[in-house]
């Protein structure tokens, strides 16, 4: 299986044809199956590789293949090849493995849409050109993957396109990705320009050659990863860019689960991971990484703590972790980075799956303050959620305990780290703990305050999904307790994922000296982390299910804050009148009515009002009349006459 890995990619890509093609004729039994078995024989062909890669040497564990030569021009050789290494290996897991998880769980969740085919075949599609993205061996394949999923996260989020606010959100996510993907695509132009190749291997060997230390000064490097940052905080939602993914919670919650939590918004970090040479020689570069990765944490966990909508919480937490990530790659912990993605993909893509297991038991209301009191009707949702709120907020033995361990301390005592970002994300970690469980208590406990979400023509009581969609969070919820193990910090064991991802970072400069911390340090950094935890959560029970009226005390007398926050500091309004109205005052009177309406419609109209008079002028030639046209010949004939005749001389 090792020598054809690759065939695991065009997989989804047929169940996306033949659904997208033939699906209309299709019940919906054999569109699912259709869906799910691709995805899933993806997955199984990927443990077979998987389990044939583990077993070879360390020094062997980097596979290319090429398929056929893509783009010849001049010096530019494109292969249409892929690359599997640690590095891609692990991303395509997750891809794979979590993706045949949400397919299985939207075959009851989509039941009832219309569309049902079209849904699917998206999903399939998106499989496909995220498995291109993380597997591509070069920066031109990886960008067709990145547009790809693009495209995709577009249909998606407009799936129900009759919606004007599903539509409004997958055009802003769609125009704020092609914003950040300027920078990604000229950051790509220039890797060519100075490296001559957009082969990984090949730059990378280069790079080492050509700065075998990090660059001093903002050099090309810094230029190139500069842009390419630029690119990751549009598709990873990073500030400034990171205004499109809470909006995109307009889609189906599935794909909420899938692209906006699991996969697609992290391959901004992959990219960044990926380009771990380039991004270590310019350190300037990184810390600028860092510190983005980190403002938008904080930035984010804030607006998380007073959203009511259930699906806005768990997006603004997906960008508050996703800033964890960068900082951990900010500050040169590239495995730390991927450690985190990992763990994320599973916990969060649990917590979206629940969600909508909540929402669909309230008759899609997702107001929390319309919740309350669910965990006797939805045990399995409650118990499953549980986990995955325990594993987010970093309570130890699960697995986010590990990978932010992870985060926080390399953010502490890496040379690229310092204090400050471990203050900071410690404060993250505490709010992190504080919102999740603010929502846990706001829809499984206290008073039910569903009943007016209930409709007359259904006045039952909100029952758990079938077997079809517990199974999911079964195994998703297991993934959450035990995926942390592979990354264990000094003090407890062995980092068996760093030890694994080694190879693929295997072109970075040696790093430089650093003080020793030691275990003491690091056990006692991680002791002050799990007590702001656990203070966020006793917040949180004190808040939402002690004295409630304590919150709204507390949102009277500072209204103002509350009112920032919850409106999200405004960041829209302010988007919208600096940028959206500004541009669209200016298109609508420069571009439309002055250029387009002026300048091009004036051309065309004039020109064809110039023809008009002509033709008016010139039928009168044909009037009909011998007499006319003698005169008309008689009249050519002397013009003929005089130019020969003045000519002559």
């Amino acid at each position: 299986m090792l020598e054809n890995y690759w065939v695991l990619i065009l997989i989804p890509l047929f169940g996306f044809a033949i659904n997208g093609i033939f699906g209309r004729r299709f019940s919906r039994q054999v569109i699912a199956w259709l869906s799910c078995s691709t995805v899933g024989l993806s997955f199984l062909i990927c443990l077979l590789t998987f389990w044939e890669f583990i077993q070879l040497p360390v020094d062997k564990r980097t596979i290319s293949r090429s398929l056929f030569t893509w783009i010849q021009s001049g010096n530019l050789v494109s292969e249409f090849s892929f690359l599997l290494d640690p590095l891609s290996m692990v991303m395509i897991l997750v891809v794979t493995g979590v993706g045949f998880l949400i397919h299985v769980y939207s075959v009851e969740y989509m039941a009832g849409e219309e569309g049902y085919y079209r849904y699917f075949s998206y999903l399939n599609l998106f499989i496909f050109m995220m498995s291109v993205l993380v597997l591509a061996d070069n920066y031109l394949l990886m960008f067709v993957g990145w547009e790809g999923v693009g495209l995709c996260s577009y249909l998606l989020i407009g799936y129900y396109f009759e919606k004007r606010s599903a539509g409004d959100a997958a055009k802003k996510a769609f125009i704020v990705n092609r914003i950040g993907d300027v920078g990604f695509i000229i950051g790509i132009f220039l890797i060519f320009r100075q490296f001559e190749s957009l082969e990984y291997l090949t730059v990378f060997r280069t790079v080492s050659d050509q700065f075998p230390e990090p660059t001093a000064g903002f050099g090309v490097l810094g230029a190139i990863t500069l842009l390419l940052f630029i690119g990751a905080t549009g598709k990873s939602a990073q500030i400034p860019l990171y205004v499109w993914l809470p909006d995109a919670m307009e889609g189906p919650t599935p794909v909420s689960a899938l692209i906006h939590a699991a996969t697609m918004v992290t391959a901004g970090v992959y990219m960044i991971a990926r380009s771990a040479p380039l991004y270590t020689r310019a350190p300037e570069t990184l810390f600028i990484v860092a510190a983005v990765g980190i403002s938008t944490a904080l930035l984010a966990a804030l607006i998380a703590m007073a959203q009511r909508d259930i699906k806005k919480v768990l997006a603004y937490s997906t960008i508050s972790q996703l800033g964890y990530m960068f900082l951990a790659v900010g500050v040169g912990a590239f495995s730390a980075g991927i450690f985190h993605l990992m763990t994320h993909a599973f916990f969060k893509a649990l917590l979206f799956l629940g969600s909508g297991s909540v929402i669909l038991a309230l008759h899609h209301e997702q107001d929390l303050m319309k919740m309350g009191g669910l965990r006797k009707y939805l045990r399995v949702t409650f118990y499953t959620m549980w986990i995955a709120t325990l594993a987010i907020a970093g309570v130890p033995l699960f697995s986010g305990f590990f990978s932010k361990e992870e985060i926080l301390w390399k953010a502490y005592s890496s040379p690229l780290g310092n204090g400050a970002f471990w203050f900071v994300g410690v404060l993250v970690a505490g709010l992190t703990a504080f919102y999740m469980f603010r929502l846990i208590f706001l829809v499984f406990y206290g008073a039910e305050r569903f009943e007016e979400a209930h409709h007359e023509s259904t006045p039952h009581s909100p029952t758990e999904p079938s077997s079809l969609i517990k199974v999911p969070f079964m195994i998703l919820a297991f993934f959450s307790i035990v995926a942390g193990f592979v990354g264990l910090p000094e003090y407890l064991g062995t980092n068996r994922l760093e030890g694994f991802l080694a190879p693929s970072f295997r072109y970075m400069p040696e790093p430089a000296s650093v003080e020793e911390h030691g275990h003491f340090s690091e056990s006692h950094l991680a002791l002050i982390a799990i007590l702001v935890t656990f203070f966020g959560i006793a917040a949180a029970y004190q808040l939402y299910i002690r004295d409630r009226q304590i919150t709204e005390r507390l949102a009277a007398r500072f209204s103002l804050l509350y009112q920032l926050i919850w409106r999200k500091f405004f960041v829209d309004e302010m988007y919208d009148w600096m940028l959206v109205r500004s541009i669209r005052g200016f298109s609508r009177k420069i571009l439309w009515k002055s250029i387009d309406v002026n300048v091009i419609d004036g051309l065309v109209n004039g020109t064809a009002s110039l023809m008009q008079t002509w033709s008016h002028a010139l039928k009168r030639m044909q009037s009909g009349y011998a007499r006319v046209y003698a005169t008309w010949i008689l009249g050519g004939a002397i013009l003929i006459f005089l130019y020969y005749y003045l000519t002559s001389f």
